[in-house]
């Protein structure tokens, strides 16, 4: 896009931080980063980060769109940025940012709105610039980074340089289980057409399919079948939308493997990411 559009983009995101209405209240500062951050004519599209408090309403908001497969920030994103497309946000995530992201303050609570128009101003083009490489990607992720958090990209490409694990890329397709136990344990869980079923039975019958035999196999952070042994250290992970992904690499030190799929939904083509460890020397330190 032109600058001066992602310009405009960000002066109605003021109008509406400045409005204030419900969850934007909970917001304490906003950040600019990436290529428009640089002075880029034309970035591409504009990274926001934004730094936000939570209260019981905001919290039991998100469980809720977590047990039905949706964004739990889709509220927040569409108040700051109405109905405008060319945003990517990263909330609460600034000290996992790239190095050499130097997000720039845009807003804070108690600002007046003429010391935010300032910070804007402030943000000059450079015709130099260009438009920032897009930050910690890898094949695998080519066409799913948008529903990569960048946070994620980054530990991940990062695990991967070290040589601690292999990331592959797989398309599931949309089918049950052929276990009845199986088919059981995931219809007790969601309903049918929940877009988090239609992900696990998917990577359920995955690993059928594809004759994987872990000894436990775990989905959303419950045992999928509880009359087997309910841990085992060499489990296979199922997760949907991330869940969890802070304890991927305790997981994996323990000798699991995860699958990934990085965005369930009702209709729309399944991807996942099998996460298997490589070098489990490389992987301990980190």
């Amino acid at each position: 896009m032109k600058r001066e559009r992602a310009t405009e983009m960000l002066h109605k995101m003021l109008d509406n931080l400045d409005a204030g209405s419900r969850p934007l209240d909970l917001v304490d500062e906003v950040y600019v980063f990436g290529s428009y951050a640089r002075g880029a004519l034309q970035p591409g599209d504009l990274d926001v980060a934004v730094i936000h408090r939570t209260d019981a309403e905001f919290t039991e908001h998100v469980v809720g769109a977590r047990m039905y497969g949706r964004d739990p920030m889709a509220g927040m994103k569409r108040a700051l940025k109405g109905s405008k497309r060319g945003f990517q946000f990263q909330f609460n995530q600034n000290d996992r940012l790239p190095e050499g992201s130097e997000p720039q303050l845009l807003w804070k609570r108690g600002d007046t709105r003429a010391t935010a128009e300032e910070r804007l101003q402030a943000m000059k083009a450079a015709p130099d610039a260009g438009r920032a490489p897009r930050d910690a990607m890898i094949e695998q992720f080519d066409g799913l980074d948008r529903w990569i958090p960048l946070p994620i990209r980054v530990r991940l490409v990062e695990l991967l340089d070290t040589g601690a694990i292999e990331i592959s890329r797989i398309a599931l397709t949309a089918a049950d289980p052929t276990d009845p136990a199986a088919v059981a344990a995931l219809g007790r869980r969601w309903k049918t057409d929940s877009p988090l079923h239609r992900a696990a039975a998917a990577a359920v019958r995955y690993t059928e399919d594809s004759g994987m035999s872990p000894p436990s196999v775990w989905v959303q952070g419950q045992p999928l079948d509880h009359r087997r042994d309910q841990y085992s250290a060499d489990a296979l992970w199922i997760n949907l939308g991330w869940y969890h992904f802070d304890q991927l690499v305790f997981r994996l030190r323990e000798g699991a493997q995860s699958l990934e799929v990085v965005r369930p939904t009702r209709t729309q083509p399944l991807h996942a990411l099998h996460i298997t460890v490589r070098d489990i020397a490389a992987l301990a330190p980190l």
